[in-house]
């Protein structure tokens, strides 16, 4: 999954503008007659949701929007350079790679930002001419369009992020709980990017985010995770999902959680839920009472699934269900632009 790219925008040239005179037969001192040079374009982004990845973009990373047409004589003005728009997928972050700046956070579906401003088009000589100067020679060049390097982030909407250290059954209750088909292995790191699946409650449904398996130091880089962290940023809900049948759940724990709090410290305070696996094996069932007097000290709701076998796990998407609920009241602000920036929303029909 392509969930990061660097492109270059440039907005058109201006044209420039004309010099020229009336010359006609039977009119004397014609005058200044030199149009003025049209706008560049501009170049802007806009959210598609028919889009999942930035994979187009890497493709080709150099955009550029059309130039504006020179000005002509009898006082024809150039033509507006085309603007360029570019489709990106809904929940791309809009970076400028110098500054670092986040100039949009397009979440909505049709939101649009100007990125890259077309030059102005260039005076003619119609426009200089006074009563001490009724034949200026001089016209306007039109000006350059403006360019910029942009970093653009995809962070995947979903309403409910899947971690936990690899191996633990991520995949495997993802495809128990939506029609999502991710890859299912006896070995770690199955999971080599974001997989989205739809959870159908009833009349209600919500987005099951399945991230790569998170190892010590995945904040800084190691392993898979770390790339696609920013991914759960967005989610309302996190499921810690244990391996029950692990040394030791309880510091597997704690070690997400750290690992989580140097990424991005917001990301604990979001509604969190502990989900211990494959209680379906003896050695887990075994364990229980154990599991529970060591995961109960944890400040999280507690439950006993096997992703297997389906058990225990219609009451915890039940309770999934209900902090979704509590937390739609309390939507979350996406990443505030630069000043200078304005995002354009569509209004609702």
């Amino acid at each position: 999954m392509i969930d990061r790219v660097e492109i270059y925008v440039r907005g058109g040239d201006g044209g420039n503008g004309a010099v020229s005179f009336r010359r006609e037969k039977f009119v004397p001192h014609g005058g200044p007659d030199g149009g003025d040079g049209g706008d560049g374009g501009s170049v802007f982004l806009e959210a598609d949701g028919r889009k999942s990845t930035l994979s187009d973009l890497r493709l080709q990373r150099h955009y550029r929007a059309g130039r504006g047409g020179h000005g002509k004589g009898k006082n024809q003005h150039g033509r507006k350079g085309e603007d360029l728009v570019i489709k990106v997928p809904r929940g791309t972050v809009v970076r400028c790679k110098d500054t670092g700046q986040v100039l949009a956070d397009l979440t909505e579906e049709g939101a649009r930002v100007l990125v890259a401003r077309g030059g102005r088009g260039g005076w003619g000589n119609a426009h200089f001419a006074t009563s001490t100067n009724r034949a200026p020679r001089i016209a306007q060049k039109g000006e350059p369009g403006e360019g910029r390097w942009l970093v653009l982030d995809l962070k995947l909407i979903a309403d409910v992020g899947l971690v936990g250290k690899p191996n633990v059954g991520k995949s495997t209750l993802l495809s128990r709980v939506s029609a999502a088909r991710p890859k299912i292995a006896d070995y770690p790191f199955t999971t080599t990017e974001p997989v989205l699946g739809v959870v159908e409650l009833g009349y209600h449904s919500f987005v099951l985010a399945d991230i790569p398996g998170l190892i010590e130091g995945a904040h800084a880089g190691r392993g898979l995770g770390h790339e696609f962290l920013r991914h759960i940023e967005r989610t309302r809900v996190l499921l810690h999902l244990l391996d029950g049948n692990a040394a030791d759940p309880a510091s597997d724990l704690e070690e997400i959680a750290q690992e989580l709090q140097l990424f991005n410290p917001e990301l604990l305070k979001k509604p969190q839920l502990v989900v211990v696996n494959k209680v379906d094996l003896p050695s887990v069932r075994e364990r229980l009472p154990q599991l529970k007097e060591s995961l109960d000290r944890q400040d999280r709701p507690l439950f006993f699934i096997s992703a297997l076998t389906g058990e225990g796990v219609p009451e915890l998407l039940a309770r999934v269900s209900n902090l979704l609920t509590q937390a739609q009241e309390q939507p979350e602000q996406p990443e505030k632009p630069a000043k200078g920036f304005k995002v354009f929303r569509p209004r609702p029909i």
